[in-house]
């Protein structure tokens, strides 16, 4: 029988014989491995993925099994997440801008805060979904927009 591949932590390990691991209940287990045990527990399981959460001796773990899907998959490039690189920011819905989080020349990376707009008494965080560098800013704190109106413009 070949070697399995897995990812412990999102790094690639191959197994290689020389652990055991016995289970005392749905649970618990203990891991013994050159003449020493290590004591588990099993967290959380998501069989549908192929990973489970494991805490061993104190410390957690993501383990998942890699398939031979998914080495194509990786060999392929299919497992590289597309970044979306920004043009311009537009307003989802009319409002007053309450504070701008960022500056001309500034990176942008996914999930960076851009600006804080009040619609209906409510403050919304909008945040970014792409990278890119800011090259205008075109409003100011305290400015009333409409939707759809441009905001920031990137590079």
């Amino acid at each position: 029988m070949s070697n399995h591949s897995w990812k412990i932590d999102g790094i690639k390990e191959v197994s290689n014989k020389q652990a055991t691991v016995v289970w005392e209940n749905d649970h618990f287990f203990t891991i013994h491995l050159k003449n020493e045990q290590f004591h588990g527990e099993l967290m959380e399981e998501q069989l549908e993925n192929k990973l489970i959460k494991v805490k061993i001796n104190h410390r957690e773990f993501t383990i998942s099994k890699e398939g031979q899907l998914d080495a194509l998959i990786e060999e392929l490039g299919l497992n590289v997440v597309k970044v979306r690189k920004l043009k311009q920011l537009k307003s989802p819905m009319p409002g007053r801008i309450v504070t701008i989080a960022v500056q001309i020349g500034q990176e942008i990376e996914i999930g960076s805060e851009l600006l804080t707009l009040e619609a209906m008494k409510m403050e919304n965080v909008l945040k970014s979904d792409g990278i890119g560098k800011v090259k205008a800013i075109e409003i100011e704190a305290g400015d009333v927009v409409d939707k759809g109106s441009v905001l920031i413009t990137f590079e």
